[in-house]
């Protein structure tokens, strides 16, 4: 499967709206699917990465994109539930 890098984005958007309509109580669900797009988005720069289409250096930066996305939501979760 080919995955490109606006799909990725796109997916962390998507994810990132529904972290946004999330209430205190769903915390740690919303928590779990930041986990869970985290980790599909890491596997699919590895499989870019192995498949030729971006290069390592590009790997590295979808992947730092990634953590700061993870750190952003997981705030924002945590923001939710303080409200």
């Amino acid at each position: 499967m080919k995955f490109t890098k606006a799909t990725i984005i796109a997916s962390a958007a998507a994810m990132s709206l529904g972290l946004a309509a999330c209430d205190s109580a769903a915390e740690n669900e919303a928590e779990e699917n930041i986990e869970e797009m985290e980790d599909a988005r890491d596997n699919q720069v590895d499989a870019m990465e192995e498949a030729g289409e971006i290069t390592e250096d590009q790997a590295d930066a979808i992947d730092d994109q990634t953590d700061a996305m993870e750190e952003s939501m997981e705030e924002q979760a945590d923001e939710i539930d303080e409200m």
